[in-house]
């Protein structure tokens, strides 16, 4: 069976308030990661990187909001990916 990372993520997101909630989500993720960055690497004081610490539990319940909308919880990307990781990996 060929698992195709992709296509299970596409089937996961299907609701329109779902995908929305996930772009919201993922654009906090990296706005988060950005301000962490700029702190670590010096051109931001120490009141970005807890905006950004901040910006991380807000995407995450965006995403499980997206999910809980689905009705599909246990198929969030993390643990699609994992699945897909474990296909491709042979034990």
């Amino acid at each position: 069976m060929q698992f195709n990372l992709f296509k299970a993520i596409k089937n996961t997101h299907r609701n329109p308030i779902s995908r929305v909630l996930h772009l919201i989500g993922l654009s906090l993720y990296a706005i988060g990661f950005t301000l962490l960055g700029g702190y670590y690497l010096g051109s931001l004081d120490i009141s970005s990187s807890i905006i950004g610490i901040i910006l991380f539990p807000i995407a995450i319940s965006l995403f499980l909001t997206g999910h809980k909308i689905e009705g599909n919880l246990r198929a969030m990307t993390l643990i699609i990916l994992l699945k897909y990781l474990r296909s491709k990996i042979k034990f």
